[in-house]
């Protein structure tokens, strides 16, 4: 027969989703102890009904010495991932896994259960999704340009001043660059340097901006637009989104453009050769065996616009007319000098 106290945990951990092997593993049991309590109904019992028996002292934890850490990083910032959090306890000397920090966080910061999202995917180098994503700095706001490969879930993003056609132009031929060739269609939210009305709700058309149309075929590829209100047909960059947010933007410290640009490059590194969520694999290790031959050849020249002008450039600055300082003298000394000069 199990203690009150522990039949209480185990039903709190079990009900957010808790795996039964962390379970087993925090509370000092084997694996198998907890299915027979859940097979003989002895955690349905009635919690007041029962001995209270005294808990078995929990084992020793390799995480033990790095849970103040923890606690006081949450304390500031309160949404940082375990994931984030991982990393940071094992560049302090942590060396186990990440189930015991999991466990750990969602005790300290129990949180719901995320909303599960069906998810549909696509053949090797046929889609790449792409949004931006704003982001206040101490010295102003910048716009993420997010571009993931659908199959190997290959990321590239950079932050730029603006939000407009010249920078999606030129952000995207530096992620074609990137990934060393280019998907068959790109995916987009309703943008407007992409699409400039979309009727698709009233039984219309999509209608597309005539100049993304001819950049577009420069580069090969289609272009598609996600039905309103429907952003979670486009879930593999907005979770991309969410994963720069919380774990390379938050809780971390830029000192302007190029140190954020520095860093940003860095992360990114870090980021494709980290395992997957969702496939389960190193995104850039699929992409090398499965995605990269799959992608069309780029083209021989980047797109040149005959309607976008180039960028305006600082006009230089006049430098100042440097003054002559002029002797002053009254009149009455001019009139001497031209009274001497007659004679």
């Amino acid at each position: 027969m199990i203690g009150r106290q522990t039949r209480m945990l185990l039903r709190h951990y079990l009900s957010q989703g808790v795996s039964k092997s962390a379970l087993a593993r925090e509370l000092g049991v084997s694996r198998d102890t907890i299915h027979r309590w859940m097979r003989t109904g002895e955690l349905d019992r009635d919690l007041d009904a029962g001995p209270l028996r005294p808990r078995r002292p929990p084992r020793a934890s390799k995480l033990d010495p790095f849970k103040p850490t923890i606690v006081a990083r949450l304390e500031t910032f309160p949404d940082l991932s375990a994931v984030r959090l991982l990393e940071e306890v094992r560049a302090a000397g942590y060396s186990a896994g990440y189930e015991p920090v999991k466990l750990f966080v969602r005790a300290v910061r129990p949180h719901a259960a995320p909303e599960e999202v069906v998810r549909f995917e696509t053949p090797p180098g046929h889609q790449a999704q792409v949004d931006f994503a704003e982001f206040k700095f101490p010295w102003g706001k910048r716009y993420a340009l997010i571009v993931v490969l659908g199959f190997s879930r290959l990321l590239w993003f950079r932050f730029y001043e603006r939000q407009d056609m010249r920078t999606l132009f030129a952000g995207l031929e530096e992620a074609f660059a990137f990934f060393g060739g280019v998907p068959r269609e790109l995916l987009f939210d309703q943008m407007r340097a992409v699409v400039t009305r979309d009727l698709r709700l009233q039984s219309g058309q999509l209608v597309r901006n005539e100049e993304f149309l001819r950049f577009a075929a420069h580069w090969g590829f289609t272009a598609r637009a996600c039905r309103p209100y429907r952003a979670k047909t486009k879930g593999k960059v907005e979770r991309p989104i969410r994963y720069i947010r919380e774990n390379f933007v938050y809780g971390r410290v830029f000192l302007n453009d190029a140190d954020l640009d520095e860093q940003r490059s860095r992360w990114l590194q870090k980021a494709n050769g980290r395992l997957h969520g969702t496939t389960r694999e190193v995104p850039r290790l699929r992409f090398e065996r499965e995605e990269k031959h799959r992608l069309q050849a780029l083209a021989d020249r980047g797109y040149h616009s005959l309607l976008l002008l180039p960028p305006k450039a600082a006009s230089p600055r006049r430098s100042a007319v440097p003054r002559v300082s002029v002797e002053r003298r009254p009149l009455a000394s001019y009139a001497a000098l031209a009274a001497g000069g007659a004679r």
